[in-house]
């Protein structure tokens, strides 16, 4: 029997999209002196708005502000007090989330279904659960009179635009600190609706700045003497030149890098489960996400089966418009980066891997890359040891746990892992062999902002979220 699903399109025009977006700067909407900037909807290749870019002096009268504010207003007040400035933000989210979750799948390319089940709802979780925090700091763990670091300058990846800006805002905020945001070039628009959430809910001008703009911006940021403390979302790349920029300046720093993660499935797991597992593993956001669990570990002896259902599985899903509420996989973010993944799964193909592809079909417009699932790989592929950041899974295989510890933890990278067995002993002995920030245990992609997140090596350190996140923003 074939389902045939018809066309469930949300509205695009919830989005209440601008022709035009302005930098958020001491509280004001504002020109930036840099050159404008037109983000496109990866789905379509339409250009959906202009946005005012930052300057190098635009990126100083931000952190001035930021510094002013903290100085004057935010880390003086009262925990109780800024609780109620972020309890409302988080309220206000909530409150816009269709509009937030139209504009994020259309500046993004992500399915709506995700946006609107994931995205959005985690981001005011965030805010939520660190307002709960800001009136008991002193008992958080971390001394008698922890105190705020002061400005803290922030650059998020294109990947979670608006969960991520939550992710990295709640926290310190919560702690008294100020902010300067750079969110990325692709993807600026949800950031700066959350600016005018940030402006309704009456924050003290200065407290939250967002600056659109490139990498030079970012780096501007980065690097000005009057930011206390960076964090950074992004590639392993950059995350090495922002470590080596700040050493021995004494800011405080952290990074949350690349991943390659690896999923386990020993013999004994529910395969039905894990097949859903790999597939939300790898699938969800089209790849695009730090912690995908992009190198698939499968004990040999149900390896046929667990790649037999795998594809059968894969080829059941949607790909298509994002805003389709029927769609599993939605657009490639960039042409940049459907490129990269492009000339990646060639040098699968060419150094021996068998390759198979969803025989989903891919629309002709926009930037899409079908479903792919790699069998037959070796550790010295390049697909087995890069970052492919898309919709591709490679899949290796194991005999013994000692030999899947070994396959897991060949990797630079060690941000999180999944392990998929009836097993509770043995969850306990990988988890605890597993050189990852996060091991899921017959789960994967599970995300509470109760719970901290980070990696080890090229991955990054430090950790955001919980109350091991707050360390990074307090003083102690």
């Amino acid at each position: 029997m074939t389902w045939e699903y018809a066309p469930a399109p949300e509205s695009r025009d919830i989005a209440n999209l601008k022709a035009n977006y302005r930098m958020f700067l001491d509280g004001e909407f504002v020109e930036g002196a840099g050159e404008p900037l037109k983000t496109v909807n990866p789905a379509t290749e339409e250009v959906l708005a202009e946005v005012s870019t930052a300057s190098p002096a635009d990126v100083d009268r931000a952190v001035k502000a930021a510094k002013r504010a903290q100085d004057r207003v935010w880390g003086r007040m009262p925990g109780a007090e800024r609780a109620k400035y972020i309890f409302r933000v988080a309220r206000m989210i909530a409150e816009r989330a269709r509009e937030l979750a139209v504009l994020e799948s259309l500046d993004n390319g992500k399915p709506i279904k995700e946006s609107r089940d994931t995205d959005v709802p985690t981001a005011a979780a965030h805010f939520f659960y660190h307002a709960g925090w800001a009136d008991k700091l002193d008992h958080a763990g971390f001394g008698p009179d922890p105190r705020p670091v002061g400005v803290a300058g922030q650059v998020i990846p294109w990947n979670f635009p608006l969960l991520m800006a939550a992710w990295k805002i709640a926290p310190a905020l919560a702690c008294g600190n100020t902010v300067v945001l750079k969110p990325a070039e692709t993807t600026p628009l949800t950031a700066l609706v959350l600016a005018e959430i940030i402006q309704q809910a009456e924050l003290p001008p200065g407290v939250v700045n967002i600056l659109p703009g490139a990498g030079d911006i970012g780096a501007e940021l980065v690097n000005h003497p009057g930011v206390n403390k960076v964090a950074f979302t992004g590639s392993t790349e950059v995350g090495k030149i922002i470590q080596r920029s700040l050493a021995g300046t004494g800011k405080k720093l952290t990074l949350e890098l690349g991943g390659k993660a690896a999923n386990i499935v020993f013999d004994d797991a529910p395969i039905d489960q894990a097949v859903e597992g790999i597939v939300n593993g790898i699938f969800f956001n089209q790849g695009h996400v730090c912690c995908a669990g992009s190198r698939l570990l499968v004990q040999e002896s149900v390896a046929e089966e667990v790649l037999d259902k795998l594809r059968k599985r894969v080829a059941t899903l949607r790909i298509g418009d994002p805003l389709d509420k029927n769609t599993d996989v939605g657009a490639i973010n960039s042409r940049e980066q459907l490129a990269k993944i492009q000339e990646l799964v060639a040098s699968g193909e060419d150094e021996g891997a068998v390759r198979w592809t969803s025989p989903c079909p891919v629309p002709d417009k926009g930037f899409f890359f079908a479903p792919t699932v790699f069998a037959n790989v070796s550790q010295a592929m390049r697909i087995a040891r890069e970052e492919i950041f898309g919709p591709v899974l490679s899949v290796l295989t194991f005999r013994t746990p000692d030999e899947a510890v070994a396959k897991a933890n060949n990797t630079p990278y060690g941000l999180s892992a999944g392990v998929w067995t009836e097993k509770g002993s043995r969850i306990l002995l990988m988890a605890d062999r597993l050189r990852a920030g996060v091991v899921w245990a017959n789960t994967f992609n599970r995300f509470d902002p109760t719970a901290p997140f980070g990696g080890y090596q090229e991955s990054g350190f430090g950790r955001e979220g919980g109350r091991a996140g707050l360390e990074a923003y307090l003083d102690v």
